[in-house]
């Protein structure tokens, strides 16, 4: 039977980590990392995620300043929000959580944000130096957190210098996950392949992969025969589906029970790359902080 990756263990040591580092950095430059969040609108579940972030942000030392704003605020006035923390010498990272209402446009406020206060990872320079350096995470790049999460996952089952080499597939082709984690996995010099749903024999390309990191939102779409023996899974689907008592439970890409027998390891859905996302956020809050203050 697979091992099961135990998310919320990993990203609890990474958090204890953060913490340590914090305070070290206070007690060496009096300088605290401060991460700005910014939510504009009423979505619920985005709330629950900005007071989940900005409350262990706090916890390992970071100020966290949670920013709420109405659904009806024009880009304009999010834009000037935005250049006033990116002026900000307190503020050293700045995160607008996503979606944001019809009338505003993404890749503009995206844009705003300055790339060394950037956490998110979005910021068009980002992304290029994400694809264009050979390591950006040892380059002090700002990477996006989710795929972050995961290949520190992955390093964790198959250790340092295990993904050399190995057939990786990823499904999904986002800005948020899929493109940024090929990326990281080419840094890790493995051979890389993206599906999406476009494409052809879907299942014979995961028998073929030996890392698969699933990112689609399609619950129970991989099947445990789609998966080759040995396999390590990362399944980053965040699903909501019927539950038999009426209620409702989250389930992810991979039809989990069907996949243990087969993958070498195994991510749970919830519990596996989600908390994982949130403290790479810290950890890149407080990357961010210290590149911040050399450059000063």
């Amino acid at each position: 039977m697979a091992e099961i990756i135990d998310g919320r263990a990993a990203a609890s040591r990474l958090r204890e980590r953060i913490a340590r580092e914090v305070e070290a950095l206070v007690a060496r430059s009096s300088v605290r990392p401060a991460l700005a969040v910014l939510l504009v609108g009423e979505d619920p579940a985005s709330r629950v995620y900005v007071r989940t972030k900005t409350r262990m942000a706090r916890e390992v030392g970071i100020a966290g300043r949670l920013i709420e704003l109405p659904a009806s605020t024009a880009e304009r006035e999010l834009l000037a929000r935005i250049e006033e923390l990116a002026a900000d010498p307190a503020v050293h990272g700045i995160l607008v959580q996503l979606p944001l209402p019809r009338h505003i446009e993404e890749r503009a406020v995206l844009a705003a944000i300055p790339p060394e206060k950037d956490v998110d990872g979005f910021h068009p320079v980002n992304v290029g130096r994400l694809w264009s350096e050979r390591d950006p995470l040892a380059a002090g790049i700002l990477v996006p957190c989710t795929p972050r999460g995961c290949l520190m996952l992955l390093e964790e089952v198959l250790g340092a210098g295990g993904i050399r080499g190995r057939r990786a597939l990823v499904l999904g082709r986002s800005n948020i996950v899929g493109k940024p984690m090929a990326a990281l996995l080419l840094s890790r010099d493995a051979t890389v392949t993206v599906a999406h749903s476009r494409t052809r024999d879907l299942a014979a390309r995961c028998r073929e992969a030996e890392i698969l990191v699933t990112a689609v939102g399609r619950p129970g779409l991989v099947r445990g025969d789609w998966i080759r023996e040995g396999a390590v899974v990362i399944d980053v689907g965040i699903n909501r589906v019927p539950a038999a008592d009426g209620t409702s439970r989250l389930v992810g890409d991979v039809a989990f029970d069907e996949a243990l027998p087969r993958a070498r390891a195994i991510t749970p859905v919830p519990g596996g790359v989600g908390p994982m996302t949130v403290a790479c956020l810290l950890a890149n809050t407080l990357e961010a902080a210290k590149a911040q203050l050399a450059a000063r």
